[in-house]
Order: C-alpha cells, then sequence, then structure tokens
C-alpha cells in the first residue's frame, strides 16, 4: 500500500508527478507589501522542491487589491508581480516538480487593515462587507482569468482556484452568504456560476496544456455537502479542471452533518465518477501510513502541509521509511528556521496553538 505513493500520477494537461504528494498551499506571510514575491518564499518553496514533493503549489495570491486577505499575502494583481513569481516557477521545475500558483480572493475575510471596503455575494451587517454588482462579479471573473494568465507568463505549469475555507468563491457557493437574486444566486447552478465561468475563462486565455485545479470544502461555511458532491462530479466529468483538492481540515473525519455520519469525509468524495480529472485531499495527513490510507480509500493523491513545515523532505523520508512520523510538537524556532521557515513565516506559526515552543527564559 505505501509503494502506491510514489506511483507517477499523469493528469490530462501538461506534466505529470513523479509521486502522489503534493505540497499544500499554504499560508506563509512573507510577502511584500504590494504582494511581490521574497527570497524567503524562494528559499521555503525550493526546500521543498528539493525535498521530493511531486507537486508544489504557491501559498494563496490574491487577484484583486480588494481581496487581500492578510498583510503578508502574494499578490498576482499587476504585471508586475511576474518577474519575482518567475522566481518560484523556475526554482520548482529546476528540481523537476510540477508547479502551480493558488488563485485567491478573500471576500469577506479581507481585514480593514488591508482592504477598507470589504466586499462579497451580498451585503454583510456581520463584517460590514459590501455585495458586489453584477458588473463587478463579472470583472471578477475577468481578474481570476488575468492571474492565471500572469501565473502562465511567469513559467507555472498551471494554477489552482481558492474556491475553499469561506473566502469569496466559497462565499458565492454558500447557502447563507449569498443572498443574491441575479444570475449569480439562489439555485446551486446559479451560486456555482463564478467558478464555472472563471475555469471557463482560464481555459480560454491560456494555452491547451496550461494545468487548471481547484480547492473546495466539503461542509462548514454554509455548505451543504450533498451540493459539493453533485458539484465536485460536475466539475470533474465536465473535463475543464485537471484536478480537484478536497480540503477537509481532517481527511477521514466524520462529516458534521447527522444525515452522512456513516462515511468519513473523504469516502464522499472518492467513489465519484470523475473521468480524466484527478481527485485529491488535504487535513490532517501526518505520516505516509495515512497518506496510503486515503490513496487505498479512492483517491489519486493527498496533499501535505503541517508535516512540509516540520519536515521539508517528508516525501524522501516517507520514502526511506513507511513508519515515518515527524518531530513531535512544539519544536523551536530555530528548528524551523532550518527548515526554511523566515523571519514572518515563524512569527505566523507562532499563532498557532501548540506548534512552537515558548522561548526560553534566560536568567541573568
Amino acid at each position: 500500500m505505501h509503494s502506491k505513493l510514489f506511483e507517477p500520477l499523469a493528469f490530462a494537461r501538461g506534466p505529470g508527478m513523479d509521486n502522489r504528494l503534493m505540497l499544500a498551499p499554504m499560508t506563509s506571510d512573507q510577502a511584500l507589501p504590494d504582494g511581490s514575491v521574497t527570497d524567503d518564499e524562494v528559499r521555503w518553496l525550493s526546500m521543498r522542491a528539493q525535498g521530493g514533493f511531486g507537486f508544489v503549489m504557491t501559498s494563496a495570491c490574491y487577484v484583486q487589491r480588494q481581496g487581500k486577505g492578510g498583510q503578508g499575502q502574494f499578490g498576482i494583481w499587476s504585471d508586475d508581480h511576474v518577474e519575482g513569481f518567475a522566481r518560484l516557477a523556475r526554482v520548482i521545475k529546476e528540481n523537476g516538480r510540477v508547479s502551480a500558483l493558488q488563485l485567491h480572493h478573500a471576500g469577506y475575510r479581507s481585514p480593514k487593515r488591508c482592504v477598507p471596503q470589504a466586499v462579497g455575494p451580498s451585503d454583510d451587517p456581520d463584517t460590514g462587507a459590501r455585495g458586489l454588482s453584477t458588473a463587478e462579479v463579472e470583472q471578477l471573473v475577468e481578474d481570476f482569468v488575468s492571474g492565471a494568465r500572469r501565473a502562465e507568463r511567469a513559467g507555472f505549469d498551471g494554477v489552482e482556484l481558492h474556491g475553499a475555507h469561506g473566502y469569496v468563491l466559497t462565499q458565492f457557493l454558500s447557502l447563507t452568504d449569498n443572498r443574491r437574486t441575479d444570475a449569480y444566486g439562489g439555485s446551486l447552478e446559479n451560486r456555482s456560476r463564478l467558478i464555472r465561468e472563471i475555469i471557463a475563462g482560464v481555459r480560454t486565455a491560456c494555452r491547451p496544456e496550461f494545468q487548471l485545479g481547484l480547492r473546495l470544502s466539503p461542509e462548514r461555511y454554509g455548505l451543504s455537502l450533498a451540493e459539493m458532491r453533485e458539484l465536485a462530479q460536475e466539475l470533474m466529468l465536465g473535463g475543464q479542471l485537471d484536478y480537484i483538492d478536497m480540503s477537509m481540515w481532517d481527511a477521514l473525519k466524520t462529516p458534521e452533518e447527522t444525515a452522512h455520519q456513516e462515511r468519513n469525509l473523504t469516502e464522499w468524495f472518492a467513489d465519484l465518477p470523475r473521468g480524466n480529472t484527478r481527485l485529491g485531499v488535504a487535513g490532517k495527513i501526518m505520516t505516509p501510513r495515512i497518506a496510503a490510507e486515503l490513496l487505498s480509500l479512492g483517491v489519486d493523491f493527498v496533499l501535505i502541509g503541517r508535516a512540509a513545515i516540520l519536515h521539508h523532505d517528508f516525501p524522501r523520508r516517507a520514502l526511506a521509511d513507511p513508519d515515518f512520523k515527524p518531530v513531535p510538537l512544539p519544536v523551536t524556532e530555530d528548528y524551523l528556521a532550518r527548515e526554511g521557515l523566515g523571519r514572518r513565516f515563524l512569527r505566523y506559526m507562532g499563532t498557532w496553538d501548540g506548534f512552537v515552543a515558548p522561548a526560553e527564559t534566560v536568567v541573568t
């Protein structure tokens, strides 16, 4: 079962992975104020490419100024960003890895320190966000597509659309956040129209072999598990996506909806017919054993997050030892710095409960 982790995986378009381990797109907080790439980010991703991940993806990159989700977030909203991202694409490809840039818009979740007036599908009293006009939604489609074109110019093999975790694409899918009465609200077909138009736009704007993926959440954020299954199957059988990445927080957890608790979250998606579209899952995949178990349930690849922070060479360690387990938490900042995390990434990780050991008190 472990050996399947290191079987190659082809996609309908573009290059294939030489194993089933994808680096999850993770917040690093290492961008310059305008969203530009930094040396710290190049080091972080180049170490993961060198460490053996078959597919390396960037952090989420915002496609509009008003979609920024954090002060250290990377942006792809300007042509000025292309040169910096070309450095990232180059170091990933020099190590023989598939490369992708993740496209993002925070929607309601844009903090006021970054975006004075957040926007989303509908007016939102809780956050003070303003609902987008129909014309602005159409512009949002264009800005996602423009981000994909910039990623292509930078040399990436493809892009992933961030449709998970309660950001703008999730907000449009949400039964609670989306209260629109135009073509982008109401039925699932309408609530998913934004995603489907972006997919079609990227396919038209970019070269035929440019890869396109989509990250989805299966539940929470006002989502229905049955609807997410329906949408995932429709999009996978539609043939325009190369992969769907289901971000589950815990890939083996029981769904929150009581009507679906007879199977874990992965099983609800792994049995869907998907044609030539690949299916990946993310969520607490900390060991090769867990990764192999998920592949045995029928998914095509797994995305590694926390374990990749702890070990830049997690794939090489997993190949050498099927029983490999990451270093126990908490770890020191010095340890994480050696694993390629820059100063701002270290500060961000310090906000994760129980991940970074407190600095020792110096007695003088």
